[in-house]
Order: structure tokens, then C-alpha cells, then sequence
């Protein structure tokens, strides 16, 4: 009867254990993959939803001064202050693109760099970079 509830308590710990190593590893994993983001964020898109940067000679306002436009103060310009973008809409963006902004293929970015990018902008949102 005392080995059963030993053997029940090493089995916890053991467990437990894997469960905070698997916790661990997760979370270096999300570590590299926002800095991956952030990476590719500041190669891809800072140039037009970065927050000091200029049209560049463009005819076109960049990302953010036009999200400032047609937000008017109701949501955030800047993408690394925005809570309301799931993955899906980022990829959506990203790969259709809109009046303004060209899609880019996958070529240019995967689908793993948009998670990516994804990630990067969740986590400067979520500590208000």
C-alpha cells in the first residue's frame, strides 16, 4: 500500500517535471520565433507600418499614416500597438494585400514568417513596445 502511494507521488513529480520542461522549451521556441518576427517585421514592413518612417518620395502615404487617417484615434495606427490582429487577418493582409499595400508571395515570405511576424506583434502589443 505505501510503494502504490509512493510510486503515485514519484509518478506526479515525474510529471510535473516534463510538464515544466515542456513549458521551458515552448517558451524559448516563442522566444526565437518573436525575434524571428521582429526581424522580418523590421525587413518587411517597418518601412510603411513602422513608426518613424516617411513616405520615402511615395506618392502613397505609408501604412501607418494612413491607418491613422482612416482610424481617426478609434483603434491604434501602429501594427505593434494593435491587440485586434489575429494571424489570420495578418496572413489575409498579407497575401491579398489591399488598395495600398501589395500581396507578397510566398517566395518573399512564408507561411512561417507570417507566424512569425504574427508572434512579433501579439508579444510588442501585449509588453507595449
Amino acid at each position: 500500500m505505501k510503494t502504490a502511494i509512493l510510486f503515485k507521488k514519484l509518478l506526479g513529480a515525474m510529471f510535473a517535471v516534463a510538464l515544466l520542461a515542456g513549458a521551458q522549451a515552448a517558451a524559448a521556441q516563442d522566444a526565437a520565433t518573436v525575434a524571428n518576427g521582429k526581424v522580418l517585421f523590421t525587413r518587411l514592413c517597418a518601412a510603411c507600418h513602422g513608426a518613424d518612417r516617411s513616405d520615402q518620395g511615395r506618392a502613397m502615404l505609408p501604412g501607418t499614416d494612413a491607418l491613422r487617417i482612416k482610424y481617426k484615434g478609434q483603434l491604434p495606427a501602429l501594427l505593434e500597438q494593435r491587440t485586434d490582429l489575429t494571424p489570420d487577418v495578418i496572413r489575409t493582409f498579407v497575401r491579398r494585400g489591399t488598395w495600398s499595400m501589395p500581396p507578397f508571395r510566398k517566395t518573399e515570405i512564408s507561411d512561417a514568417g507570417i507566424d512569425a511576424v504574427s508572434a512579433y506583434i501579439a508579444d510588442a502589443a501585449r509588453t507595449k513596445r
